[in-house]
């Protein structure tokens, strides 16, 4: 009996008021910073769509978008920072301590999670060098494939198999990007050691201006093409190279109809594209005689 006593004295003298008053000040604090960052975002949503307006080129219209939802984030983890130290300090809670605890225990995590901090600083420095935006193809950490989000932590790459990789940021030294400005489509083509490579040339150059006036791919390539000529001499061809100068991330496309339209001119002007050779000799006699075999020559 005494205890319960002992409760409602206790009980009767807390301050419902306060207590209340304390209540509505955290519930502000969190309503309020609820709406800050809804706010935030949404200007920073407008801002880079104005800017959209104003930009003519594709490439600063995807920084833009990749520099958007790297602010958004930023301003979500600050906004959020700072009401859970307003929302302590309501509650009594000093804030001093926690933040000089916070600089020993952030000491100490920070030797334990290196390649984190790594990530964000690393990541920062890629948003703000524009070195991967969103929708680039690249390649990055031995990976390769279109990308689908750049983070401050990793970037999402989806490859041809349609194989999603994540790339830490700090596991990227070098990233080689397909998609900046223009590409090139480097060809080689294999004739056989027979044919005259002036004439092989040729018909490069004439199926080059044929692809270049179509009404689909024509569009797609910068400049004509461009003969490099005899590049090297293979086992069982002649290696011929060509470029066409395109637009970015269309190198493919031309590479393939091109070859795919060469190979029609080839052959209707005669021109061998080789097969590898091999001659197989049978040897000679234990009494150093000529074999009963012939030497034997294999097209495969």
């Amino acid at each position: 009996m005494r205890d319960l006593w002992r409760e409602v004295r206790i009980l009767e003298s807390i301050s419902w008021s306060a207590v209340a008053a304390t209540v509505l000040r955290v519930a502000l604090i969190v309503i309020l910073a609820t709406v800050a960052t809804r706010l935030l975002q949404r200007l920073i949503l407008l801002l880079r769509e104005r800017l959209a307006h104003s930009f003519h080129d594709a490439e600063q219209l995807k920084r833009a978008e990749t520099l958007e939802r790297a602010f958004r984030y930023i301003v979500a983890v600050v906004v959020s920072l700072i009401a859970a130290m307003l929302v302590l300090s309501e509650l009594g809670v000093s804030i001093a301590p926690i933040l000089g605890a916070a600089g020993v225990v952030g000491l100490a995590v920070g030797f334990g999670a290196q390649s984190l901090i790594k990530d964000y600083f690393i990541g920062f420095f890629i948003l703000l060098e524009n070195q991967v935006r969103q929708d680039d193809v690249i390649e990055a950490a031995g990976k390769s494939g279109l990308v689908e989000e750049v983070t401050l932590r990793y970037v999402r790459l989806r490859d041809y198999d349609g194989i999603v990789h994540f790339i830490p940021n700090h596991l990227i030294t070098t990233v080689s990007n397909m998609s900046r400005g223009f590409a090139q489509a480097v060809i080689d083509v294999g004739v056989a050691y027979s044919e005259e490579a002036d004439d092989a040339l040729q018909v490069m150059r004439q199926v080059g201006v044929q692809l270049r006036e179509d009404k689909v791919f024509g569009p797609k390539i910068l400049s004509d093409l461009e003969i490099a000529g005899v590049e090297k001499w293979a086992e069982s061809a002649l290696i011929l190279r060509c470029r066409f100068k395109v637009i970015a991330l269309e190198q493919w496309n031309v590479r393939r109809e091109y070859l795919r339209r060469l190979k029609k001119a080839f052959d209707a002007h005669g021109i061998e594209i080789p097969y590898p050779h091999l001659t197989v000799y049978a040897g000679q006699s234990t009494d150093g005689s000529a074999s009963s075999f012939h030497p034997l020559f294999i097209r495969s």
